[in-house]
């Protein structure tokens, strides 16, 4: 099977390709620089911006697996909505054009807001609204993405941490800028189960249409994560009241359990006692 990739050099993107080249899949990678290759990766250049680039690169591929973004910590909104939005809908027309028979699209957890009552689920309600760039820009694309004549599966990533991921020590500051709760929980995912996610919505047939979480078994409080970089005290430094919703930030992931997904890192601390932060 040929696959084409975006963000193959980003943070996930740089740890699942090699994995998807390691299972025997022909794989090309979409970047803007050539010197940017990964090894037993061919190569096509090209940018999200500029859709004259993308035919080359959908041309020939039996699926595409769109992993690029800009995340929530960039302040350039204009650019995170022409990438989460518009690029992707640029690339899905043109694999649409060139016959591409799947399209894999990974998506956030950060498209659900709080008040639900309930572990968030794939069917509860998305405000496109969202002042946050990076979730309404995600949202959008993947309402678009849905009413496109492609066969189309989404992935929704809690937050993405292991194999040497920085991610952790740079949400640190952030932590401290929103000034939640320290009792708040992050639903986090594993690289390895992120890989495990990607490789189920690839490979199973009579997946049209439909969106997945993807969480490990066991929420983490903000407090904790604070404390695994030891900044617990700098970032909670007031003592706070009783948690107002409980269920924000938690995620449902029970139904790509129905598809056969089984956390190979259940939790944080499973990752940290394994050596695999």
């Amino acid at each position: 099977m040929k696959i084409l990739v975006t963000g193959a050099t980003g943070k996930v993107g740089s740890r699942f390709v090699p994995r998807l080249i390691a299972k025997g899949y022909d794989v090309t990678i979409l970047v803007r620089d050539a010197s940017k290759a990964l090894p037993g990766a061919k190569v096509v250049v090209g940018d999200l911006y500029d859709p004259g680039t993308l035919p080359q690169a959908v041309a020939g591929m039996n699926a595409v697996i769109h992993l690029a973004a800009l995340f929530r910590t960039f302040t350039d909104d204009e650019g995170i909505v022409r990438t989460n939005h518009t690029g992707t809908v640029a690339l899905a027309q043109a694999a649409l054009a060139a016959g591409v028979k799947r399209f894999v699209f990974v998506s956030t957890s950060n498209v659900y807001s709080s008040g639900y009552g309930h572990p968030a689920k794939e069917d509860d309600i998305l405000n496109i609204n969202d002042p946050r760039a990076y979730s309404s820009s995600k949202i959008a694309a993947e309402q678009a993405l849905l009413n496109m004549d492609l066969d189309v599966r989404i992935l929704r990533l809690g937050f993405v941490y292991g194999d040497n991921d920085p991610h952790i020590a740079e949400i640190m500051p952030i932590l401290k800028k929103w000034g939640r709760h320290p009792g708040s929980r992050m639903h986090m995912v594993h690289h390895l189960d992120v890989a495990q996610g990607l490789f189920l919505l690839l490979q199973q047939d009579g997946l049209n249409g439909e969106i997945f979480n993807i969480v490990d078994d066991a929420p983490i409080t903000l407090y904790e994560l604070a404390a695994s970089e030891g900044k617990e005290k700098e970032i909670f430094d007031r003592v706070e009241g009783p948690l107002e919703d409980p269920f924000e930030g938690i995620i449902n992931a029970g139904k790509i359990r129905k598809i056969g997904f089984r956390p190979l890192v259940p939790s944080f601390y499973v990752a940290r006692d394994l050596d695999i932060l």
